[in-house]
């Protein structure tokens, strides 16, 4: 069943009755908050999971529940990823390629936000370098492990509505950085790889999706200040009271990664294809006001012509050609 299911619905909501036996699924960012419930949530169901981080003492100490929870065959294994150096990035895939063994689902789950400006070690900014351009090259270099019926799940955010991606200027060197911007960048380049992937790919049955998982407290937010993070509820709670509106509420890390599951496994291919989902449900386009618990996407995040030019300009960031 594809549902119904809501913002309340958990990981083993939407994976009940669901057998993932003989399933094998790459997790990014397997070392906190979303990306161990879901690897948990789909050992359980037997799949094997391949779950990338960048520290994996850390990774390893995360993942105690994962393997404590692992059903019907399904395990953890670990690999070093560091979406923040194309070096590190390259190696991973190439020992995933080396290896050999087809991916049914590859959730990019793995992310930053709003920290102080910075560069990543290939001179990227920070956002844009590790949220997109890192998975960018990961995806494309195992595509050939996909298997015929496989998904890539993007994690992007509604965050995305702070920004387009900015073609001309991805670094920030013609203009003062603000880290919401950057994220919004990022988030949008997370949502427009996910179309051109899904047109690329869907003939030979590969399909791709982004989704926003809701507000969730989780390491995501650690280069924001509690206080930041009060006054940016406050201003939302304040935006909902004028439209009559229930209160916003954090939502649980089962909560919170049910979405990439529900888009992963159990949503049709058709449904979700080169879409944007959030809430167990496929969004729709919306203008208007920003705020980041409305639900909605923005147009241009699901502009086709919009997202070639950002492939394009990341091929030419990195390098390489896909």
């Amino acid at each position: 069943m594809a549902g119904p299911f809501s913002a309340t619905s958990t990981t083993d909501d939407v994976l009940a009755g669901v057998d993932l036996r003989g399933k094998r699924i790459l997790v990014t960012g397997v070392s906190a908050g979303l990306g161990v419930e879901t690897a948990r949530s789909l050992t359980a169901r037997g799949a094997q999971v391949v779950g990338a981080a960048r520290d994996l003492a850390k990774a390893e100490a995360a993942t105690a529940q994962v393997r404590a929870d692992a059903a019907g065959g399904g395990g953890l294994e670990l690999i070093a990823l560091d979406l923040g150096s194309l070096a590190s990035v390259r190696a991973c895939a190439d020992a995933l390629v080396a290896a050999g063994r087809p991916f049914d689902l590859v959730i990019a789950n793995a992310g930053v936000m709003a920290p102080p400006f910075g560069l990543t070690a290939d001179g990227f900014e920070t956002q844009f370098g590790t949220n997109h351009l890192g998975h960018f090259v990961l995806v494309n270099r195992i595509a050939s492990l996909l298997s015929p019926t496989a998904r890539l799940v993007n994690v992007a955010s509604s965050g995305h509505r702070f920004a387009d991606v900015d073609l001309e200027d991805p670094n920030f060197t013609k203009g003062s950085y603000e880290p919401f911007i950057g994220y919004g960048r990022s988030k949008t380049a997370n949502i427009l790889f996910a179309v051109e992937f899904d047109r690329r790919h869907r003939a030979r049955g590969v399909r791709a999706t982004a989704l926003h998982p809701g507000g969730i407290k989780t390491e995501l937010g650690r280069h924001m200040g509690e206080a930041t993070i009060d006054a940016m509820i406050d201003g939302i709670n304040a935006e909902l009271a004028t439209e009559g509106k229930p209160l916003f509420q954090w939502k649980t890390i089962p909560q919170g990664a049910a979405t990439s599951v529900w888009a992963g496994v159990v949503a049709s291919a058709d449904e979700v294809g080169g879409r944007y989902c959030e809430n167990c449900h496929v969004s729709e386009i919306t203008e208007g006001l920003i705020s980041p618990i409305s639900e909605g996407v923005r147009a241009y995040a699901l502009d086709a012509e919009r997202a070639k030019a950002l492939w394009a300009k990341s091929e030419e960031m990195v390098g390489e050609h896909f």
